[in-house]
């Protein structure tokens, strides 16, 4: 009692400390994220002020190019310098453009960049007049182009307003600077001091857990007795459960065992009916016959009597539903036999052996291999390991996948089927891969449903095989899933213990 009660309060202790670590450490985390967005803002914005500065120069450098272009034209008519002018001019108003973009943001620099645009037009227009004058051989007045008022203004304004530009940035450069610096002090005195206070909490939770260590001792002593009081109610619920599953499995047994004496009746009673149906038809034939010809003509006693209008439609219609009756019947008898038969595949016992998958499953290719031939269809297996199970079952859970492979093929492609397998820890898992018609993702788990099946139902069955191999797998301490999709194949994933025991087997389950 004592010792519980330290336990206790040691645990809230330890809970107290905990919940102040961790608020702790939300608080740091926070300031810390804080700090380091903004010092990112803060280095985003230095670096758009060096890419503005960088892009004004860039701008005067094209300027530049192009005045040499057009001075070295001027005075060689090297057409070299012609294209050179050409380059550089083309890449001044998309420099212009991308310093305006760069700059949208602040409203001097916007207006400064507007004024320089003019002026670099301007200058732009000058150049391009001074071509023109050389190419017509007018050199003189291309000269003077160059060199009069207009020009002059024209540079001094690009000169000036370039130069404001970058003491703007300039100043904008050292103010984030400044703030980048401060941000990333508060982000290192905030990692400090808050590190300082995870390791004074680390330090007081250690003696705590010390303290604890000693009490547990106490604690698992008393745990040890009271498992051995729990493993026998473990193997009195475990009996329990089997004795209820072999209740439910007498009872299945039971309900579909009776169920099959009602149903040979109605055969019975249905085989009656239609003979019954073959007396009555050929007596409406004959008083047909009586009305229409005033002479009774009797119809040869086995063959079916000639009916016409609404006798005739009488007679296909009750041919009809004793069809129904007959289609349902068969279908109802084929579902008790299924009941039957996992009834006692549930009472079976399994018994574990060592199994060479290549060979057991090599085996069941060969069963099937005239029906693969029929569907077109190639079953390849690779290497596989041995593991250690009920034979039986094993070749029941992939004669069914294979055999729904072969059944469920695209119609127009060869089939191709794929059996392979690799180990993970304990377990091997075993993948049948098709590129058959595939399974629409909202049945993946219908299909494993007792009587359910998905898709068009042109194929015969009563949609018990993925039910029974689902169970068996489940028998043997496995799992089985599925992956498909409409017309893109199905892969059937089953997990299997490598080495599965009658010892593990409640384990495993």
């Amino acid at each position: 009692m004592v010792g519980a009660l330290a336990l206790r309060r040691l645990g809230s202790s330890q809970i107290i400390i905990l919940s102040l670590g961790v608020a702790v450490l939300i608080a740091i985390s926070a300031a810390s994220l804080y700090f380091v967005v903004q010092a990112r803002d803060d280095s985003e914005a230095v670096i758009h002020t060096i890419e503005v500065e960088n892009q004004i120069s860039t701008l005067l450098l094209e300027i530049r190019r192009a005045e040499s272009a057009t001075r070295a034209y001027l005075l060689s008519s090297g057409p070299q310098f012609l294209q050179e002018y050409e380059v550089a001019a083309k890449n001044i108003l998309p420099a212009m453009d991308k310093l305006a973009r760069l700059t949208a943001d602040n409203p001097t620099q916007v207006a400064s960049a507007a004024e320089l645009r003019k002026a670099v037009e301007m200058r732009l227009a000058e150049f391009g007049q001074g071509i023109a004058r050389i190419k017509n051989n007018d050199v003189a007045t291309s000269i003077d182009i160059l060199r009069n008022g207009r020009a002059s203004n024209a540079v001094e304004a690009i000169g000036k307003i370039s130069g404001s530009m970058r003491a703007e940035e300039a100043r904008l450069f050292a103010l984030r600077n400044t703030s980048a610096d401060r941000s990333q002090q508060m982000v290192a005195i905030v990692t400090t001091t808050g590190s300082g206070i995870v390791i004074a909490l680390a330090g007081f939770s250690l003696m705590q857990v010390r303290r604890a260590s000693r009490a547990r001792d106490v604690a698992e002593r008393k745990l040890l007795e009271n498992n051995a009081n729990l493993e026998i109610t473990v193997d009195e619920r475990t009996a329990d459960l089997r004795e209820a599953n072999d209740e439910i499995q007498r009872f299945a047994y039971i309900v579909s065992h009776d169920l099959r004496s009602p149903l040979v009746n109605i055969m019975g009673f249905t085989s009656e009916l239609e003979e019954l149906r073959g007396d009555i038809f050929r007596r409406i034939a004959s008083k047909t016959a009586i009305a229409s010809d005033g002479e009774r003509q009797i119809e040869p006693v086995n063959e079916e009597p000639a009916l016409e209008g609404e006798d005739k439609k009488l007679s296909d219609e009750f041919t009809e539903a004793l069809g129904f009756i007959k289609s349902s019947i068969g279908r109802m008898d084929r579902l008790i036999s299924a009941i039957l038969n996992l009834t006692r595949e549930g009472r079976r016992e399994f018994r574990p052996v060592h199994i060479d998958l290549n060979e057991l499953l090599q085996g069941i290719v060969s069963s099937v291999a005239h029906q693969a031939a029929e569907a077109n269809a190639t079953i390849r297996i690779e290497a596989l390991p041995d593991i250690t199970s009920d034979r039986l079952a094993i070749e029941q859970i992939f004669s069914n996948l294979i055999d729904n492979a072969l059944k469920y093929l695209k119609s127009g492609t060869d089939g191709d089927i794929l059996i392979r397998g690799r180990r993970k820890p304990g377990f091997v898992v075993i993948e049948v891969i098709d590129n058959g018609r595939g399974i629409d993702p909202k049945d993946h788990q219908r299909i494993f449903d007792l009587f359910r099946r998905a898709g068009t139902q042109e194929k015969p069955g009563q949609g018990i095989g993925l039910a029974h191999v689902r169970a068996l797998v489940r028998r043997l301490g496995g799992t089985i899933g599925v992956t498909s999709e409409l017309d893109q194949g199905s892969t059937f994933m089953v997990t299997l213990p490598l080495d599965w025991t009658i010892a593990t087997k409640g384990q495993a389950a």
